[in-house]
């Protein structure tokens, strides 16, 4: 069957026409063909599936996903190829933020949801290899923990100042027209071109109200953090242009200095810059010029910029993070929560394993085991005893785990009266090592040990390749003045 893209100067009328003619909607663009091809959607689906979220203004919910796309596939591509497809309206939603102020959502529908990673499975290979080394935020195989290895790797070399820039409502400030214009200059699909432009423009339903969207690139889309990091690199590529030390994660950004009179100057700089080529409005409470220990990055506070030998300072969980975690803890493990205790060890294994992974390159040993880990199994502990309720059951229930007897007869008070209390006198017979094979409560300290190790580890893997791959390019640098050198003489 001959492609579509072949007839492009064709008019929408009789593109139309013919998709009609030949039964079925043909793409006539290569990135369009892949856009809309069953394997690209039903991928996409699958994954709006998997991250769930909030419904829409539709109401449909993220497990409809799949379910959608095998009834309406057809239908959306014949609707993008013929120019029609039309997003709806996003949902707005208010995200309370640790400060007490709110992030502002948009919530697609599943349907745009679907559309949009389809768009960014296409968009993705084209737009990745102009991304800066540098940037490290919603990119394949880069994490929130490269980025902060790479701050930490700055500090070490003697980067002890940084210029912490803070932008105020990001992702709501963004100018479209640049934004296309960046676009533009890699995509030459104008068909996948207008679907960028279409989304930008789909308004945000407030209240019951549509209200355009003559800024901004709603958070809440698949489409999003692509369009960030695209806006974005203009910014990166100037920074490497100029020599600076630099980390982006998405719109949070440091820049690495060696005097404070550096730092100052580059601040200025930098400031300008967003707030004239990009339009971007730079926080000046936020973003400031300060010594690197002590500073924050992605949840991290650095301690210490140095270790010993010139090797990776100490870092630990920003202010508040700690506390956040025990907040949510403390109401998962609520004694009259009312839920089965196997869930409740579910969802705590869950939270810890989460934080715990995110943090892993923090210090974090003496806190764990001191403070959190104790008063969490306490907590565990005060759960079991109100849901048991009853001696008796409370024994049955003791023999079941494989606690002894003797131990069970010895134990005298079995009251009602003080819950906290008993939860600390039944240690004696569930131990932290029964809560953790019976009761399959993980392992915390040894999980976090693990982890922190293989931080390290890896650190130093990625020095001594980085080291080896700076002596090459010294040595063919060398090399080059050489043999220029010699031409010059000759």
């Amino acid at each position: 069957m001959e492609r579509l893209w072949k007839l492009s100067s064709h008019t929408v009328e009789e593109r139309k026409e013919t998709m009609t003619r030949e039964g079925m909607a043909v793409p006539h663009t290569v990135l369009c063909e892949k856009l809309i091809s069953d394997g690209n959607l039903f991928e996409a689906a699958k994954k709006v599936q998997a991250n769930g979220g909030a419904p829409g203004i539709d109401g449909m919910k993220a497990s409809e996903a799949v379910k959608y796309i095998q009834a309406n596939k057809e239908k959306i591509a014949g609707e993008i190829i013929a120019r029609k497809y039309k997003p709806s309206p996003v949902k707005r939603v208010e995200i309370p933020k640790d400060n007490g102020k709110v992030r502002l959502l948009g919530i697609p529908t599943v349907r745009d949801r679907i559309v949009q990673q389809a768009l960014v499975q296409v968009l993705t290979p084209v737009f990745e290899p102009t991304f800066s080394e540098h940037s490290y935020g919603y990119r394949p195989k880069r994490s929130a923990e490269d980025a902060v290895r790479l701050a930490q790797a700055y500090m070490a070399e003697g980067h002890e100042w940084v210029v912490d820039l803070d932008m105020s409502k990001f992702f709501d400030t963004v100018d479209h027209d640049i934004l296309m214009g960046f676009v533009d200059r890699e995509l030459e699909d104008k068909d996948l071109r207008r679907l960028i432009y279409v989304f930008l423009k789909a308004g945000v339903l407030v209240n019951g109200q549509k209200e355009k969207t003559p800024l901004g690139v709603p958070q809440g889309g698949p489409l999003s953090p692509l369009l960030a990091n695209i806006y974005l690199t203009p910014f990166d590529k100037e920074m490497e242009r100029r020599g600076r030390k630099f980390v982006r994660y998405a719109d949070d950004i440091i820049l690495f200095t060696k005097s404070e009179w550096a730092a100052r100057r580059v601040l200025i700089n930098t400031t300008r810059y967003l707030e004239k080529k990009l339009k971007l409005k730079v926080n000046g409470e936020k973003s400031s010029a300060r010594p690197a220990k002590g500073s924050d990055f992605l949840g991290f506070t650095f301690q210490t910029t140095r270790g010993e030998e010139g090797e990776r300072g100490r870092c630990v969980p920003k202010d508040g993070k700690k506390e956040k975690l025990k907040a949510e803890l403390k109401e998962l493990t609520k004694r009259n929560r009312g839920v089965s205790l196997e869930r409740v060890i579910r969802e705590v294994n869950q939270t810890m394993k989460g934080w715990l992974a995110y943090y892993a390159r923090a210090s974090l040993t003496r806190w764990l085991n001191r403070e959190l880990l104790p008063w969490l199994r306490r907590r565990i502990r005060q759960y079991m005893w109100k849901l048991w309720k009853t001696a008796k059951n409370r024994k049955r229930q003791m023999r079941k785990a494989g606690v002894e007897e003797w131990r069970i007869q010895r134990f005298k008070s079995w009251s009602n009266r003080n819950w906290w209390a008993m939860a600390k006198a039944i240690h004696c017979l569930i131990n932290n090592k029964l809560l953790v094979t019976y009761y399959k409560l993980d392992d915390f300290e040894a999980r976090y040990g693990y982890w922190h190790q293989r931080r390290k580890a890896k650190d130093d893997e990625l020095d001594a390749y980085e080291y080896l791959v700076r002596q090459f390019e010294e040595e063919q640098e060398m090399r080059l003045l050489a043999d220029l050198g010699d031409s010059l003489c000759w």
